[in-house]
């Protein structure tokens, strides 16, 4: 409890310049002599605390002392407090109290230049809500049962055991152990649906999540696709993917080639940009979507 408070002690002195004997016991509920011992092992351990008498005195600490104690560079500072802003999203630990403790050691007067946030735009206090729910099951080791939508267009109940919340390429996955398939899954998060916690526990130490693998969602064949994008969805093309697959020409339009996947999600996803995208290869990625745009087309033309 000394040692807490010792340093506690340290922290305010840092944060607010000068305190009384009096403002420390009330802080921390003892009496103004264990204060004054407390000030006294402080000094004896080397930190510059000094006190002042009459109007305006009391406890200091030397302005100088923090940057000449710290062992950490300004880089290292600004990347621990970065870390901490960027943990604040998960909502899992308290980083409030924490940062302002050590902006006070780093003596930073405001690095709040960032704000973390997973949720998606319109959807912050659902998906808030959803986070919550997967971070205690996982916790509290309590068994998950949710409606899942693959990529497939197949939607099916799960029950599994959650082992760990993992961001991912713009999005949260949840790995578990998955029990009517008596395997590990991956689930990403946005394609769970009635989420609920079942009054089943599990012990965490009988399983090892394995390693996050990108080919757990992607259709095991994979086609060399070229797509041409118009100019004004250039947000979309620089969103959606990598620099290295991407080449712009002088008509401000966009060639993209890259590997994508042969399922519904391919030809769902060409049509999502209507008219600003055209299929140049393969051949049969461009027979598979006149297909599907007639389809669309009838179902419009039998409701006139």
């Amino acid at each position: 409890m000394q040692i807490s408070r010792l340093f506690e002690i340290v922290y305010l002195l840092m944060n607010k310049k000068n305190m009384t004997a009096k403002e420390l016991a009330a802080h921390f509920e003892v009496s103004i002599r264990t204060i004054l011992r407390d000030i006294d092992t402080l000094t004896t351990a080397g930190i510059p605390i000094y006190t002042t008498q009459g109007k305006g005195g009391g406890i200091s600490i030397l302005d100088s002392y923090i940057l000449n104690k710290t062992v950490l560079s300004e880089d290292e500072q600004n990347q621990i407090l970065f870390a901490l802003q960027g943990l604040s999203a998960t909502h899992n630990i308290d980083t409030d109290n924490i940062l302002v403790k050590l902006q006070s050691l780093f003596e930073k007067a405001d690095s709040n230049w960032i704000e973390v946030d997973f949720s998606r735009w319109g959807n912050s206090v659902t998906d808030k809500a959803k986070f919550d729910c997967l971070k205690n099951a996982i916790i509290k080791k309590q068994a998950l049962a949710f409606n899942y939508s693959n990529s497939y267009g197949e939607t099916r109940d799960r029950k599994v055991y959650p082992l760990k919340l993992a961001f991912k390429s713009k999005s949260w996955y949840l790995q578990a152990f998955c029990l009517p398939k008596e395997n590990y899954r991956t689930f990403k998060v946005n394609r769970m649906r009635n989420i609920e916690t079942i009054d089943e526990t599990f012990s965490g130490m009988a399983f090892q999540i394995p390693e996050m693998d990108s080919t757990e969602y992607q259709s095991p064949c994979l086609l060399d696709v070229k797509l041409l994008f118009s100019p004004h969805v250039a947000y979309r093309v620089y969103d959606e993917f990598d620099e290295k697959d991407i080449t712009k020409n002088e008509d401000g339009s966009f060639v993209v080639a890259m590997k994508l996947p042969n399922d519904y999600w391919l030809y769902d996803y060409i049509l999502s940009f209507g008219d600003s995208i055209e299929v140049l290869e393969p051949q049969s990625v461009r027979n598979e979507i006149v297909k599907q745009v007639d389809k669309i087309k009838k179902k419009y033309l039998n409701k006139t």
